[in-house]
């Protein structure tokens, strides 16, 4: 990246909003999380409908950074999410958040494999989640994009990469049954993926992407295949 561009970057707002304290995104760890405006995807279910339309957001790398200062020895961990935080050039982000000593944890799409690469390269990611959107065959309908090639270049990335990582499954019944979760856990299987697979069941919300409500069908768990551990959330 150029002197220009990384000074752009550095004053542009990316950073949607800030969430001080959870104890639950990062597992076993007390965590922050940055929301990085703008997405790639349209996720139909996708409950972070301004996040991703944003342009722009509240807080600057600096201003993350100065407020990363005030909770070091408080908090173990950043977790980087969005939108789609891997849009965004990390490598001096990261960088200067790990030199403040906070493990990095990336949620993503995984979407765009040589930046997920080049941070993995570089051991500035602790702990990887990746969602799973749908099937290759459902894949462009519920995401509207055609980005399901760089999503599994990134799936067999992080399998091979050794990095503590889960990959995860929204579940609105009206878009995936139950042969399309099968599909995924198949898939799965098959690249050797052999941790567990989260499933989280979709949460009606009136600020959803498609504007979905509550599933008009239902979904029957004991039809899933029994080849990986799958944790309902």
């Amino acid at each position: 990246m150029s002197t220009d561009n990384a000074n752009s970057l550095k004053s542009k707002k990316c950073i949607y909003d800030i969430t001080k304290f959870t104890h639950v995104d990062y597992p076993n760890h007390l965590a922050c999380i940055l929301w990085f405006s703008g997405c790639n995807m349209r996720c139909d279910f996708c409950y972070n409908k301004d996040i991703v339309f944003a342009k722009e957001g509240k807080h600057t790398f600096e201003d993350a950074l100065a407020f990363l200062q005030t909770r070091v020895a408080l908090l173990d961990a950043v977790v980087l999410s969005g939108g789609e935080a891997s849009s965004y050039e990390l490598v001096s982000f990261c960088t200067a958040i790990k030199k403040l000593g906070f493990l990095i944890k990336l949620d993503t799409n995984g979407t765009n494999s040589l930046h997920v690469a080049e941070l993995l390269d570089l051991g500035l990611l602790d702990f990887v989640a990746l969602d799973y959107k749908a099937p290759q065959h459902k894949f462009t309908r519920i995401t509207h994009s055609n980005k399901y090639d760089a999503f599994s270049t990134t799936l067999d990335l992080l399998i091979k990469s050794g990095i503590d990582f889960e990959v995860r499954t929204t579940l609105h019944a009206d878009l995936l049954d139950e042969a399309d979760i099968n599909c995924i856990i198949s898939d799965l299987k098959s690249r050797g993926y052999n941790k567990t697979y989260y499933i989280q069941e979709f949460v009606g919300t009136q600020n959803n992407i498609a504007n979905l409500q509550k599933s008009s069908k239902s979904f029957d768990k004991a039809q899933l295949l029994q080849c990986l551990h799958v944790k309902w959330r």
